[in-house]
C-alpha cells in the first residue's frame, strides 16, 4: 500500500584478514638416493580494499547537515481536518519554497516555519498533481533564505548513498541515511483521467532512507549535499496507534530532474503540461499472460486500451481485442518495445522517458511488435487532458 507522508545509520566495515605462508622444511637427502623435488604451494597475496574511514564519513555527514538544514523548513497546513505538517525547502533567493502538493491539500495559504524560529505565511503559487509538487512564495528577510543546490538524478545509481532531511512525526530537522534502492519507478498521479482511472507519475527514486509522515516535500540528498529528489511517499502495511503509516524501508522520491522541468513553469504560470500518448497498458506480464496473448516476449508495454481520438489512436496504435483464456485479458494489442530507439522493458521505463525528455507537441517514434512484425509508428504528443 502506497502511503503519502503528510503529517539507522549504516556503516560498512571491512575486516582485515592476514594470510600467512609457512615455508616447508627441506627433506633430508639420503646418500645414494635419487634427488627429490619438493613442490611448495605459494598463496598469492590477496588485495583487500581499505576499511571505510568512519571518522571522515561522520565528518562528511555533519558537514552536509550543517550546510543544508538551514534551507529545510516545516510546512504547516491548517485546515478543517486539523494541523497537517510536512517539509519543504528553499528553492531560490526570491522566496520560493518547494513541497508536496498533498501536504497543503487545496489551501491557498499555509504557514512556513524556518529553522531560525521565524514563522510566516506563504502563498501557494503553483500546483502540479501529476508530480505532487507545489510551489510556495514567502516574503522574509534575505538572511533567512538558504537555497539548496540541485543535483542530476540521471547520474544516480542503485546502491548510491543518500540522505533525507525533514520533520517526521513533528521531529524537526531529522536526518536519516540510506541508499538508492531502485530507479525509474512509477506511482499514481493525484489527478484522475477523464476516461477513468488516474494518470501516472514516473522517474521515481526508491530509497530505504527512513522517511515517515512529516517527511513529505523534504529533500533527498547525495553525499555532495545536492538535492536529487523530493520525498513523496512510502509503501507500508504498518500503522501507528494513531493510524499513521510507518516506514517499511521502501520510500519514494520525485526525481530532481523532473522537478527542474516542472517548477519553472509553476512559478511562471502556476501549472505544467505533461506529454500525453493516450494508451492504457498492461505492465509486468506473467508467463501465463504472455502465453495467453501469444507473445514471444513479456518485455515491453502491452497496450490494452487506446483513447479514441488521442495521439496513439491517430498514429494507428492497436489495443487488444480478442478474448483469451484469462478473463478480461484480450490479445492482438501492440507490444511497445522501444521509444525513439530507446528500449523499454516496462511501463515505468516508458513513462519515465516521456516525462524526462518530451513535451506536448513533440513527435516520438514507437517501435511495436504486432502479429510477429515490427512496426515504427510516429506519434505527435498532446498535453494531458484536464479533469
Amino acid at each position: 500500500m502506497i502511503r503519502l507522508l503528510r503529517s539507522a545509520f549504516w556503516l560498512f566495515f571491512v575486516a582485515g584478514v592476514t594470510l600467512s605462508c609457512r615455508a616447508m622444511s627441506s627433506p633430508t637427502v639420503q646418500p645414494a638416493a635419487p634427488a627429490t623435488v619438493v613442490k611448495q604451494t605459494v598463496i598469492a597475496p590477496v588485495y583487500l580494499p581499505p576499511a571505510v574511514d568512519l571518522v571522515s564519513l561522520e565528518d562528511k555527514l555533519v558537514e552536509i547537515y550543517e550546510a543544508v538544514s538551514p534551507g529545510v523548513v516545516l510546512v504547516r497546513a491548517l485546515d478543517a481536518q486539523g494541523d497537517g505538517r510536512g517539509t519543504g525547502f528553499v528553492y531560490d533567493k526570491q522566496g520560493h519554497i518547494l513541497t508536496n502538493l498533498h501536504v497543503i491539500e487545496d489551501l491557498d495559504t499555509v504557514e512556513v516555519d524556518f529553522p531560525s524560529g521565524l514563522k510566516t505565511r506563504a502563498q501557494v503559487i503553483g500546483k502540479d498533481p501529476d508530480s505532487d509538487i507545489a510551489v510556495l512564495k514567502v516574503n522574509v528577510p534575505d538572511e533567512e533564505l538558504f537555497p539548496l543546490a540541485m543535483g542530476d538524478s540521471d547520474q544516480l545509481r542503485v546502491g548510491q548513498a543518500v540522505l533525507a532531511i525533514g520533520n517526521p512525526f513533528g521531529f524537526e530537522g531529522t536526518m536519516t541515511l540510506g541508499i538508492v534502492s531502485g530507479l525509474g519507478r512509477a506511482l499514481r498521479s493525484l489527478r484522475e483521467a477523464p476516461s477513468g482511472g488516474v494518470f501516472s507519475s514516473g522517474d521515481i527514486i526508491q530509497t530505504d532512507a527512513a522517511i515517515n509522515p512529516g517527511n513529505s516535500g523534504g529533500p533527498l540528498l547525495n553525499l555532495n549535499g545536492e538535492v536529487i529528489g523530493v520525498n513523496r511517499a512510502i509503501f507500508t502495511t504498518s500503522f501507528s496507534d494513531a493510524g499513521q503509516p510507518l516506514n517499511s524501508g521502501i520510500g519514494f522520491a520525485i526525481s530532481i530532474n523532473i522537478v527542474k522541468r516542472v517548477v519553472p513553469a509553476l512559478i511562471a504560470t502556476g501549472r505544467y503540461d505533461y506529454p500525453y500518448v493516450g494508451i492504457t497498458s498492461l505492465d509486468d506480464l506473467s508467463l501465463a499472460e504472455q502465453e495467453a496473448l501469444g507473445l514471444q516476449s513479456a518485455t515491453g508495454v502491452y497496450v490494452t486500451q487506446v483513447t479514441p481520438g488521442g495521439p496513439a489512436d491517430r498514429a494507428g496504435v492497436r489495443a487488444g481485442y480478442r478474448p483469451t483464456t484469462i478473463p478480461g485479458l484480450e490479445a492482438g494489442g501492440d507490444l511497445i518495445v522501444a521509444i525513439d530507439g530507446v528500449p523499454v522493458k516496462s511501463f515505468s521505463d516508458f513513462i519515465s522517458y516521456l516525462l524526462r525528455n518530451k513535451s506536448p507537441g513533440d513527435t516520438i517514434v514507437l517501435t511495436v511488435l504486432r502479429d510477429d512484425q515490427e512496426l515504427q509508428l510516429s506519434v505527435v504528443l498532446d498535453k494531458r487532458p484536464s479533469d
